[in-house]
C-alpha cells in the first residue's frame, strides 16, 4: 500500500532488527503506548510471530511504514480486528520520524483500508497527556468519544494496573 510519501507493508522476520532498534526498544517512544517496551529480540520475534498470525487469521494485521523515498524504517501502524465490522488501530513512529506528518499519512492510509474491508466501527485509545497523537486522530476524522476511566494499560509508565484513556471513534456508513 502506498500514500503519497509512504510504503506500508507486512512485516516478515528479517524485519525484526529493524523494528527493535527503531522503535519498539526505545523507551520515550513507547512511554504512551499500550504494548511493553522491547528488551530484547526475542521480544520483537514474538511480535513477528503474533503479526503473521493476524494476517493469516483477518483481511489485514499489523504494517511497517516506510519512506518511498528510502532510508530507515519509520515505524508501524495496522488493523487490529475484532469483527469483521470492528477493529482497532494505532501507530507508532521513530523519534526521528515524529512532527513530520507520518502518522498523519499513515493513519489516514489504515481509516481508508478499513473503509474498503467494510468495517464499520473503528477505535483507537490514546493516553490523555498525548495531546499530538490526539491531533492525529481528529485530523484523520476521529470523534473523542470518551475518558474511559482506569480502562487501559500503559506498561511503560511503571506502576502498571489500568489507567484512563481517550477513546476515539471512527464510523462509516
Amino acid at each position: 500500500m502506498e500514500t503519497a510519501r509512504l510504503a506500508l507493508r507486512k512485516p516478515v522476520l528479517t524485519d525484526a532488527e529493524a523494528i527493535f532498534s527503531r522503535y519498539a526498544s526505545d523507551p520515550e517512544v513507547a512511554r504512551l503506548l499500550g504494548w511493553r517496551r522491547h528488551q530484547s529480540i526475542d521480544d520483537t520475534r514474538a511480535f513477528l510471530a503474533f503479526s503473521e498470525a493476524e494476517w493469516r487469521r483477518w483481511p489485514a494485521g499489523p504494517y511497517l511504514i516506510e519512506s518511498r523515498a528510502g532510508g530507515p524504517l519509520l515505524g508501524s501502524t495496522g488493523l487490529a480486528f475484532e469483527t469483521p465490522t470492528l477493529a482497532a488501530t494505532g501507530y507508532v513512529l521513530a523519534r526521528d520520524a515524529w512532527g513530520r506528518g507520518y502518522a498523519t499519512e499513515a493513519l489516514g492510509a489504515m481509516v481508508a483500508l478499513a473503509g474498503d474491508l467494510g468495517v464499520r466501527r473503528l477505535y483507537a485509545l490514546c493516553h490523555p497527556v498525548n495531546s499530538a497523537s490526539a491531533r492525529v486522530l481528529e485530523k484523520c476524522g476521529f470523534l473523542n468519544d470518551s475518558l474511559a476511566q482506569r480502562y487501559s494499560d500503559f506498561p511503560n509508565l511503571g506502576a502498571g494496573g489500568a489507567a484512563s484513556c481517550v477513546h476515539f471513534i471512527r464510523t462509516f456508513e
